[in-house]
């Protein structure tokens, strides 16, 4: 598929096929955004007074980079038509993913203030040498995929000053569409709806959004789903009637279950909406945040997001989880979240909510400190308070945390108490439940083991592949 810009075309092939192109660092010409880049976001607004086709770039261009840095990027498409309103905005937005991926040469991740973009060596070379191509080919895919687009604009900034000002902008926009959607709950409505916009990426994954339940990456609530799925009812985002209620507390509901059976093509067959920990919902790779068990606490959890440096408590960057989490897999212990479903009143609550919550990074509590309840706020510890394991229960206990009255806690604790005593008789302790994958060469296949209720000790712990005998000479 070729793309005129200028008067020119575009120097490289577009379309589906190109989606989960992955492109490492030593393959890469250029990153926009990402972990190492400050400030980068991206929005859409609807604006009838958009002009058609217009690009501009506010900043240095692809070809005046240094090749191999990391730059800013802020993404502002406006797109106007008589039948567009406000609440398709969101679902515009998050379009972007899926239509920058359609470029043969770049491989885009995650959303809102967290995109992270690569454009590759070879489509560098190729002449892909001027974000003007990429912004006429935004225009074009957003004007031929969703046709009630009359007009579009794009523009793209890449000076770290001035991106300063759009990208306060775009936080309030995304604080507004938040705080619209705290007011509704999963009881409140008689549908909920489905996305597989990352499918691309993780195949067995399928966002089920409810009021309680934002995506996992943060961009699309229960509001913009609707209105998207009234707009493109065979699109990526679709209706999913709950059915009936197998289980309220913990969020299943034989609707969610027929439809993940259905996405998965039958890898997963249930979930609950409300636990990380008992059939958690899949995981595509572009959550904001990841919550995970802290096993040393008997049922209490964590919570780091992709702004956080350094480890989290458990000794594990962001990116080693989210390698753990993402890719459509549904895995205890490590579940990721989008930002808003933590100040959920259904968070996790099969597991015991946001009182279990022990640990925080600093970026995402300093991000939602209002927000927690006020009780809670300054008993769930960051970095700056708590930064090994060892020293967690003496800082839990001090503040009073109301998991220091669970039963799990307290035997976990007096199981760290005594681990001297439990590893020289070889013992096992209860102390919660781990989940871990084990993968097959290449990534395919594996099995995953799951630990209920154990701690294990040992020197090492060897797995050998046992070659079948059969067809072999004796």
């Amino acid at each position: 598929m070729s793309f005129e810009f200028f008067g020119g075309t575009s120097p490289v092939d577009v379309g589906p096929v190109y989606e989960g192109e992955r492109i490492r660092g030593k393959q890469m010409y250029i990153e926009f955004g990402g972990p190492k880049v400050e400030k980068h976001f991206e929005l859409c607004r609807v604006n009838q007074d958009a002009t058609d086709g217009k690009v501009t770039i506010i900043g240095p261009d692809i070809k005046d980079m240094e090749e191999g840095s990391s730059v800013p990027i802020g993404i502002h498409i406006e797109v106007a038509g008589p039948q567009l309103e406000e609440d398709l905005e969101a679902v515009f937005e998050r379009r972007i993913h899926e239509f920058c991926n359609f470029v043969n040469g770049i491989m885009h991740l995650n959303q809102r203030y967290t995109n992270w973009m690569r454009l590759s060596k070879t489509a560098y070379e190729k002449g892909f040498d001027s974000l003007n191509i990429l912004g006429a080919i935004l225009i074009r895919l957003f004007k031929a995929e969703l046709p009630i687009i009359e007009k579009a604009q794009v523009t793209f900034y890449t000076d770290a000053e001035k991106i300063k000002e759009p990208h306060a902008m775009a936080m309030k926009v995304y604080n507004a569409r938040d705080e619209r959607a705290r007011g509704l709950h999963d009881e409140d409505v008689d549908m909920y709806y489905g996305c597989v916009l990352c499918q691309s990426f993780a195949p067995t994954h399928a966002c089920c959004i409810t009021p309680d339940r934002t995506s996992l990456c943060g961009s699309i609530n229960w509001f913009d789903a609707r209105a998207a799925a009234k707009v493109d009812p065979k699109g990526p985002l679709y209706e999913v009637p709950p059915g009936e209620c197998l289980d309220a507390f913990a969020g299943e509901f034989s609707g969610v279950n027929d439809m993940i059976k259905k996405r998965s093509l039958g890898e997963i067959s249930r979930i609950y909406l409300y636990s990380g920990m008992e059939f958690p919902h899949t995981s595509c790779g572009c959550f904001e945040a990841i919550d995970f068990f802290i096993p040393e606490t008997g049922v209490g959890h964590g919570i780091i997001d992709r702004s956080h440096n350094g480890v989290a408590l458990n000794g594990l960057p962001f990116s080693a989880m989210a390698n753990q989490t993402g890719g459509g897999k549904q895995m205890p212990g490590f579940n990721g979240i989008s930002i808003q479903y933590i100040l959920s009143p259904k968070f996790q609550q099969y597991d015991g909510g946001i009182k279990m919550v022990v640990w925080m990074g600093k970026t995402v509590k300093d991000r939602i400190y209002e927000l927690l309840p006020e009780d809670l706020r300054d008993k769930i510890a960051t970095e700056e308070d708590v930064s090994d394991l060892n020293d967690l229960p003496a800082w839990l206990e001090k503040v009073k945390h109301p998991i220091i009255e669970t039963e799990e806690y307290k035997a976990a604790v007096a199981g760290v108490e005594e681990e001297e005593e439990w590893e020289e008789e070889g013992a096992m302790m209860p102390v919660g439940t781990v989940g871990m994958t084990i993968p097959g060469v290449g990534g395919a296949g594996g099995f995953k083991v799951i630990l209920k209720n154990c701690k294990i000790h040992a020197e090492s712990i060897i797995i050998k592949k046992i070659e079948s005998r059969r067809g072999k000479k004796k």
